[in-house]
C-alpha cells in the first residue's frame, strides 16, 4: 500500500492549464484516467487532504505509485484524449458501463450485394444499418413480419441463398410474397436494394411518404375496377399502419432525441436510454455500472455519453440529448458530438411539458432496472450459496455462515448515538428481526461496537439460560404452531421464536480492526466462543479478522465480497435512518423548551398531533386547540413562543 505522499508531483511542476492525467500502480499499470481544466488545482485536490478524500479516491490512490500528465489545448482535446486513454487502458477505477442484459437489433446488411433483415445482438458491423435496441426479440419479428408485404426483402441466411440460386427454386417466402425472391432473378439487384432502401427510410421514421403512396394507388387501382390490387394494397397499408401502432407516439413528429436516465446507489448505478425517433419510441435499452470511485451523477452522465457516442456511427448521434443533469463540461462535450455528428447536437434537461414527463417514465425504468440487478442478484441461490461458501472459505471458518449479524453506529460529533443490528439468513434480509440501541453520549465508535455486541450477547446467554440450554429447565420440545422444530428456542409465554437467543454464524462490524477486537473482546468477556467475528472498512473494502495483522481481500467482482457490502450497507442505512429519526425529535423537543408551561406529556402531545416543530409554527391557535390537553392560553403562548400565526 503507497503513501501518496511519495509520489506527489513536487509543488510548481504541474501546469495549470487542461490536460488528462493518469494514475499508475508500482507494476506501472494504468488505473485511473482523469481531466481537468486545470491539471494543477485537480491533481492538488487529491493529495491536500487525504482523510476528505471518498473512500474509494482513497483507495485508488494508495493503488497508485505515481502519477504522469499530458497538456492539451482545449476542453475538447481532454475530452478525447480521456476517451481515447480509458479505451486503450481500461483502468480499474474508471466507470465502466456493460449492458444489463443482450438487447436484439434490426439490422440490413446493406454492405452486401443483396442486403438481408435480420435480428441482430452483440457487437455491430461495418455496412450494417441498425435499428433499435428492442427489448424483446419477439417484437422486431412481429414487426418485420408486417413489414415484407409492402416491402418484400430477403431474410434467409447466405447458406439458404446459395442453395436456392443452385436449384433455381425459392423458399416459401418467396411463394407467399413476402420475399421478392432475388435468389431466382425475380429481382435485380438494383431494384432489390431499392426495396431495402425503402425499408430502412420506412424504419428511420420516414413513414408518411410509404401511407400515402399506397393510397393514391389503392385510390387508382379502384377507379380504374382494378378490385384485386386494390384489395391487396389495402391490406398493405394496414399491414404499415400496424406496424406504426406497436410504437408509441409520444412527441411531436419532427422530434428526434435520446432520454437518458440513471438510477443509483452507493455501489453502482443503472442507466436506461428511450431512442425517440420522428417523436416515436423505436428503441431502449439499459446500462449497469460498478461505482469503483467517488463520482457525481454530472459526472456519470459525462462518462456515459463519452462511451455510448465515442464509437457509435454518426448517425446514431442525435440531434438532441435530454439528460437528468447536465455535465461538468457541457460545452466541451456538445462540441465533441456536434464533430462527430458533422452536425448540431444539443444536451439539456427537460424542465416542463411532454419531454418532462416523458424524462420520469425513462427515470422509473432506471430505478426499476438497479432494482431488477440488485434482485437477481440477490434472489440467485447459486450465486448466494457461491458467496456464503466464499465468505466460509476466505476466514476459515469450519462452515458456511447461513446467519450474519452486522453492526453499525451513527452519530452527529458524538451526540444521538445509536447502533443498529440487521440480520441476513441465507443470503437474504429478514428485517423482522433487525434491532436498533441507543447509546448514551460521549461513547466513540470502538466502545459503542463494544457495548452493542455486548447488549446483544447477554440477551442472548439469557435467553439460553430461560430456556434451558444452560442449565436451566428444560425448553418444551415445540410450540403450538411449530416453531421449535428447526431447534430454535421458543418463548414459554407467547410461543414465539427468542429470536436473540439463536446466534449467528458471523458477526460483521462496520469498521476496522479496531471495531472487530472491540467486538471480539465483548464476545471473550461473555466466554461466547462460537460466533466468528470479522469487521468491514469502507476505506479498502478490506475484511479484518481480530488479532490478525493484516487483512483479507476479497476479490471485487466476487459474490462474497457483495453479500457482505449488502449486509454493511443495509445495517448503515438502518442506523443513519434511527439516528436522524431521533435527532430530529430532539431538535423538535429542544425547540419546545423554550415555550413557557409546556411539559413533556404535552410536548409530546404536540409533536405527535403536528408531526414537526415546522407544522406546529404554522398552526393557528383554533389548530392547536385540538390538542388534547393544550387550553386556549398555552395555545396562545406557543404561538408567540414560535412567531406563529395569531388566528
Amino acid at each position: 500500500m503507497a503513501d501518496p505522499a511519495t509520489y506527489r508531483p513536487p509543488s510548481g511542476s504541474v501546469p495549470d492549464s487542461p490536460g488528462v492525467y493518469r494514475f499508475r500502480d508500482s507494476h506501472d499499470r494504468v488505473i485511473y484516467v482523469g481531466k481537468a481544466k486545470s491539471l494543477r488545482s485537480r491533481l492538488n485536490s487529491y493529495f491536500t487532504d487525504f482523510a476528505a478524500l471518498h473512500p474509494r479516491t482513497q483507495t485508488m490512490l494508495t493503488t497508485a505509485a505515481r502519477v504522469d500528465w499530458t497538456v492539451v489545448g482545449t476542453e475538447v482535446e481532454a475530452l478525447q484524449l480521456e476517451y481515447s486513454w480509458i479505451k486503450e487502458f481500461d483502468p480499474r477505477f474508471n466507470v465502466k458501463y456493460r449492458d444489463d442484459k443482450s438487447y436484439p437489433y434490426l439490422a440490413v446488411t446493406m454492405g452486401e450485394e443483396f442486403p438481408r433483415v435480420q435480428v441482430m445482438r452483440g457487437a455491430r458491423r461495418s455496412g450494417t444499418r441498425y435499428f433499435g435496441p428492442y427489448s424483446h426479440a419477439w417484437a422486431i419479428r412481429e414487426t418485420v413480419d408486417l413489414l415484407l408485404r409492402v416491402f418484400p426483402v430477403r431474410t434467409c441466411s447466405a447458406g439458404v441463398f446459395k442453395r436456392a440460386h443452385q436449384v433455381g427454386r425459392p423458399c416459401l417466402l418467396g411463394y407467399i410474397g413476402k420475399c421478392s425472391a432475388p435468389c431466382v432473378g425475380r429481382v435485380s439487384p438494383e431494384e432489390h436494394r431499392a426495396l431495402a432502401d425503402d425499408f430502412c427510410d420506412f424504419m428511420a421514421g420516414n413513414t408518411g411518404r410509404f401511407l400515402k403512396r399506397l393510397e393514391r394507388e389503392m385510390r387508382e387501382a379502384a377507379a380504374v375496377e382494378d378490385y384485386e390490387r386494390a384489395a391487396r394494397l389495402r391490406d398493405d397499408l394496414q399491414a404499415l399502419q400496424r406496424a406504426l401502432e406497436k410504437q408509441a407516439v409520444v412527441l411531436g413528429d419532427s422530434t428526434d432525441c435520446d432520454m437518458i436516465a440513471l438510477a443509483e446507489d452507493q455501489l453502482e448505478a443503472a442507466v436506461q436510454v428511450f431512442y425517440v425517433r420522428g417523436g416515436r419510441i423505436r428503441g431502449q435499452r439499459g446500462w449497469v455500472v460498478d461505482k469503483v470511485e467517488e463520482i457525481t451523477q454530472a459526472e456519470l452522465v459525462e462518462q456515459f455519453l463519452l462511451q455510448m457516442y465515442g464509437d457509435a456511427p454518426a448517425e446514431a448521434v442525435p440531434r438532441e440529448i435530454l439528460v437528468p443533469e447536465l455535465p461538468p463540461d457541457v460545452h466541451a462535450l456538445t462540441e465533441l458530438l456536434a464533430e462527430h455528428r458533422k452536425a448540431r447536437v444539443e444536451v439539456r434537461v427537460p424542465r416542463r411539458g411532454d419531454k418532462k414527463s416523458l424524462m420520469e417514465t425513462v427515470a422509473r425504468n432506471a430505478k426499476e432496472a438497479l432494482t431488477q440487478h440488485r434482485l437477481r442478484r440477490a434472489s440467485d441461490l447459486t450465486a448466494r450459496s457461491r458467496a456464503l461458501q466464499e465468505i466460509a472459505d476466505a476466514l476459515g471458518l469450519d462452515q458456511a455462515p447461513l446467519r450474519i449479524e452486522c453492526f453499525d453506529v451513527s452519530h452527529t460529533q458524538g451526540t444521538d448515538v445509536v447502533a443498529s443490528m440487521v440480520v441476513f439468513e441465507d443470503g437474504l434480509a429478514r428485517k423482522g428481526e433487525y434491532r436498533r440501541f441507543s447509546i448514551r453520549e460521549g461513547v466513540d465508535d470502538v466502545a459503542a461496537i463494544h457495548g452493542v455486541v455486548s447488549r446483544r450477547f447477554k440477551r442472548y446467554l439469557e435467553e439460553r439460560t430461560a430456556t434451558g440450554e444452560l442449565g436451566a429447565e428444560p425448553a418444551p420440545e415445540e410450540s403450538a404452531d411449530g416453531a421449535g422444530k428447526a431447534g430454535m428456542p421458543i418463548d414459554p409465554d407467547t410461543g414465539a421464536p427468542r429470536k436473540f437467543a439463536y446466534p449467528p454464524g458471523l458477526l460483521v462490524v462496520d469498521g476496522g480492526p479496531a471495531q472487530a477486537a472491540a467486538a471480539q473482546r465483548a464476545l471473550d468477556e461473555l466466554g461466547v466462543d462460537d460466533v466468528a467475528v470479522c469487521g468491514l472498512a469502507k476505506r479498502l473494502e478490506e475484511v479484518w479478522l481480530p488479532a490478525e495483522p493484516d487483512p483479507v481481500i476479497l476479490p471485487r467482482a466476487s459474490e462474497a465480497l457483495y453479500l457482505l457490502q449488502r449486509v454493511r450497507d443495509e445495517a448503515h442505512r438502518f442506523a443513519i435512518t434511527y439516528h436522524r429519526a431521533k435527532r430530529s425529535k430532539a431538535v423538535g423537543v429542544s425547540e419546545l423548551d423554550s415555550v413557557p408551561g409546556l411539559g413533556p406529556a404535552r410536548k409530546q402531545a404536540l409533536l405527535k398531533h403536528f408531526g414537526s416543530v415546522r407544522r406546529l409554527r404554522n398552526a393557528t391557535i383554533a389548530e392547536i386547540l385540538q390538542v388534547p390537553g393544550i387550553g386556549r392560553a398555552t395555545a396562545e403562548v406557543i404561538v408567540a413562543a414560535l412567531g406563529g400565526e395569531r388566528s
